[in-house]
């Protein structure tokens, strides 16, 4: 089965246009500057000081020409002066020229972006707006629309993007038909910002909305202007572009005969210029990619390898990050075919670890390949884990499985950085270390090669390495059927000599978290497409891997019908049966092992849909798993921090949202009474009731204390972090984002007892649970706990009330303290009541008369997340 994801056509799609608005920006503002009788050129210091990998070395292609202007519509008279970008500019607000003003805030506004900066970049872009239009500057509105277009479709707002698009559209559609009477470079260059907007439409409708019928209509108008206008290279990115889309709809052939089109227009223009400039070596780059894509689908691997290293190289020339990541992973999706999962181990790891670099250095996600995100660099954590785990590499995978969760969370909350330790990325085996060095020789020696300065025993060495293959697009197949690569491939193969257990991370597990707990072991599932994969790490055994076969659209929907099941307090015989089914999944195939080492906490660190679903309330035909064990679910074990003292004496803050309606949600009466118990059995308690519980006194007065209750409504949602929030009983909200700017370094411990996950029609992916739970981390809490869904408002004041009894003891750890609570209302035969619950939508009927506090729709919804042992 082919296994290469086709969204990264979409991505390598999306390169070109921002390289170009810089072009033509740098154009503009020089020549705003000798209007200003300023002359100064400022010259571009090389950009090394972020590394993209270390296949990766551009120490001698950062400091690229750029033309002042693109070539013309013959392109034999390119002018001979050359600008570069500028490093740094002066403060925007400083500048006396508005066009000044309008041009720089452009060159910044793409530089924002590719940092990651959207909200500074949508600041820049929209004051670019302002300045251009005041100044009546329609060249500059058109290019600010332009790359507002880009920004907008970077943040997902489509429909935004094209409303831009076609506004720069109708300018520089008439600004052509003005100028092409008086100027060639105008007319060029006009055609080249319509035609990135035609392509820019059409790649919204074809790869975001799903509309590739609309889409081609676009890139078919781009080409017919490009040609209709003699524009060479807006040529070739339109059949490059239509070449795309025709790999997304399955026709190969004739994709691949498109991007051998666009390349051979690319190559005629670069002849008869003598030129190849840096917009060129991308566009060239792409069309690579795009050759690469098509031979894959069509069966054609080893061309496709051949294509695919051409444009990791071309990449690499112009520092583009986002294009070798891609390349990278397209070559791994190729080994894994083939059957090489060694060599696509290694290059899924060189992908990756370009990912986790650019976060280390606070650059967040490349807006390069943003849009495609869950598609491709989701995709590459997951194969990669996949493969590890069928080479028995576990401790490697659960290496992944951990940069996999801080991802997703980045993807969610845009915030996200990870630490020391995830910025490590994936580690490289000795073997896969010394491929790179041969590959990292071969890149030299061909560099050499192509420069004529090439010594004789360099020669004979480059022969040895691509088996004196001449054609360069052979010349890596011909390297990986070297003696020498085949030789490493043999080490990774033998499971003996390789290590399958990585001791110093092992040991490194068990420092930080299971000598302080010896009678814990770390749960890490991964759902995979067509089964569930397991990994249980133990303080006293190797790493223990098991494979449930089970198909992900059969697993959700268990899950879902866990779900309902749990939900609903009539069904007591329903929710045992689905709940077994799961324990027979994830639970009973280490039963053995959990026995034996007389285990009694189980740290989870869920995948997925799992997110949405208690552990604790799992049932093997007798027993609930809360009967057995502690449950401790965690983001990631590389992220939290398991040294974390407890604090022996609670001071707490409980804030209770009481019977008041605001914001359109109910009142929680048996807050008030939940409240008012925790502040009788602890005397530092300070309550906060109704409309003195505010998102100010909370905001200023938490870190205060070291326990923090939140008796109130609480929403998560899957979509937008700012859509998940905590409401006040004075009508104030504090959305998940929100709580990223509080100080929470003195708490021990947050409690959320009445959030819910907001659930619809389809199940999420469960990020914004893990969201909550690294907010609170970050904030400084060493645990939190909150609850999955819509709660009796009754049942929830019952077991808040036998979870502070068992805090009160003084010398048990919160997660046990949750777990005795819940094992009482287990053995309680205290009945609910009639469907006040806690989320504020009521549901009738919910709770009848012979329902008793002991279904898990009461007690399991309630989680730990962080350290809570």
């Amino acid at each position: 089965m082919q296994s290469r994801p086709k969204s990264s056509k979409f991505i390598h799609f999306c390169l070109l246009p921002f390289t170009l608005c810089l072009v033509s920006v740098a154009d503009v503002v020089q020549a705003q500057v000798r209007k200003e009788g300023n002359a100064e050129i400022v010259q571009q210091a090389p950009d090394d000081d972020i590394p993209i990998d270390i296949l990766i070395d551009t120490s001698d292609d950062n400091d690229i020409d750029i033309p002042i202007s693109p070539p013309n519509q013959s392109v034999r008279d390119i002018p001979t002066n050359r600008i570069n970008i500028p490093p740094a500019l002066p403060n925007i607000d400083d500048l006396d020229s508005p066009g000044i003003r309008a041009y720089g805030s452009l060159i910044l506004t793409n530089r924002s972006i590719t940092s990651g900066d959207y909200h500074e970049s949508l600041k820049l872009i929209l004051e670019a707006i302002n300045i251009c239009q005041d100044i009546k500057d329609m060249t500059c509105l058109g290019r600010s629309y332009n790359i507002a277009a880009q920004l907008y479709r970077t943040l997902g707002k489509y429909n935004e993007a094209i409303d831009f698009y076609q506004k720069s559209l109708a300018i520089f559609e008439q600004k052509r038909i003005n100028d092409c009477y008086n100027e060639k470079i105008t007319c060029w260059q006009n055609t080249t910002e319509q035609v990135d907007a035609l392509i820019g439409i059409g790649g919204i409708y074809t790869y975001s909305l799903r509309n590739p019928t609309k889409g081609v209509d676009f890139f078919q108008r781009s080409l017919q202007l490009s040609v209709q206008e003699k524009n060479e290279f807006a040529e070739s990115q339109s059949l490059a572009s239509l070449a795309g889309l025709y790999t997304n709809l399955g026709q190969y052939k004739k994709a691949n005969n498109l991007h051998l089109d666009s390349l051979k227009v690319l190559r005629q223009m670069q002849t008869r210029c003598r030129c190849n400039y840096q917009y060129m070596i991308n566009q060239e780059s792409i069309i690579f990619s795009g050759l690469g894509n098509a031979s894959f689908y069509l069966g054609e691997y080893e061309k496709a390898i051949g294509y695919y290293w051409q444009s990791l190289e071309l990449a690499k020339k112009v520092g583009n990050r986002a294009s070798v990541r891609i390349s990278f992973d397209s070559l791994a999706g190729t080994f894994k075919n083939l059957n090489y999962p060694e060599l696509a181990i290694i290059f899924y790891k060189q992908s990756i670890n370009i990912t986790e670099s650019i976060r280390k250095n606070i650059q967040g996600l490349d807006q390069d390949f943003q849009k495609s995100y869950l598609a491709t660099v989701e995709d590459s954590y997951r194969k990669l884990a996949e493969l590890l785990l069928k080479q028995d590499r576990i401790l490697e995978a659960q290496q992944v499985l951990d940069l996999l969760k801080v991802e997703e969370m980045s993807e969610y909350l845009k915030n996200v950085r990870g630490n020391d330790q995830t910025a490590k990325g994936t580690e490289y085996r000795p073997p896969e270390q010394n491929f790179i060095a041969l590959a990292l020789e071969l890149d030299e020696l061909q560099k050499r090669k192509l420069a004529n300065n090439i010594t004789p025993s360099e020669q004979e060495r480059l022969n040895q390495l691509v088996q004196s293959e001449r054609e360069q697009n052979k010349q890596f197949t011909a390297f990986l059927n070297s003696p020498a690569v085949k030789s490493l491939v043999e080490q990774l193969r033998r499971t003996e000599d390789q290590q399958n257990i990585d001791t110093q991370n092992l040991r490194s597990l068990r420092a930080d978290i299971l000598a302080q707990h010896p009678n814990a072991v770390i749960l890490y599932p991964l759902i995979l497409e067509d089964r569930l994969e397991l990994i249980l790490i133990t303080a006293k055994t190797a790493p223990l891997r098991r494979t449930i076969n089970i198909r992900r659209e059969n697993l959700n929907q268990k899950i879902n019908d866990f779900l309902i099941g749990l939900r609903d307090p009539k069904s007591t015989a329903q929710v045992k049966n689905h709940a077994q089914q799961l324990h027979t999944w994830l639970i009973k195939p280490f039963e053995s092992e959990l026995a034996q080492l007389t285990i009694d906490t189980i740290i989870y660190a869920p995948d997925g849909q799992l997110r949405y679903i208690p552990l604790s309330a799992l049932y093997d035909g007798k027993q609930w798993l809360v009967e057995k064990y502690r449950v401790n679910n965690i983001t990631a074990a590389s992220l939290t921090k398991f040294n974390k003292p407890a604090i022996a004496k609670p001071k707490i803050f409980a804030g209770a949202f009481g019977n008041v309606n605001k914001q359109g949600f109910s009142g929680l009466p048996a807050t008030l009474l939940e409240v008012k118990k925790i502040a009788d059995r602890f005397p530092n308690t300070t309550t906060f009731i109704e409309t003195a519980f505010t998102k100010t006194i909370t905001e200023d007065s938490s870190n205060s204390y070291t326990v923090l209750h939140l008796a109130t409504h609480g929403q998560l949602s899957n979509g937008r972090p700012e859509d998940s929030f905590i409401l006040f009983g004075d009508g104030t909200k504090a959305t998940i984002a929100d709580i990223n700017g509080w100080a929470l370094t003195n708490v021990d411990l947050v409690v959320l007892s009445a959030c819910q996950s907001g659930l619809g029609s389809k199940l999420g992916t469960g990020v914004e649970i893990l969201g909550l739970g690294y907010q609170m981390q970050r904030a400084g809490a060493r645990v939190a706990i909150a609850s999955l869904w819509k709660v009796d408002d009754a049942g929830t004041q019952a077991l808040m009330d036998a979870f502070y009894g068992e805090l009160q003891k003084g010398d048990v750890p919160i997660a046990e303290a949750l777990r005795r609570a819940q094992i009482a209302m287990i053995k309680s035969d205290k009945k609910g009541t009639d469907g006040n619950d806690r989320a504020g939508v009521r549901v009738v009927g919910t709770v009848p008369n012979s329902s008793t506090l002991s279904h898990p729709y009461y007690w399991s919804a309630f989680f730990a997340i962080g350290n809570g042992l």
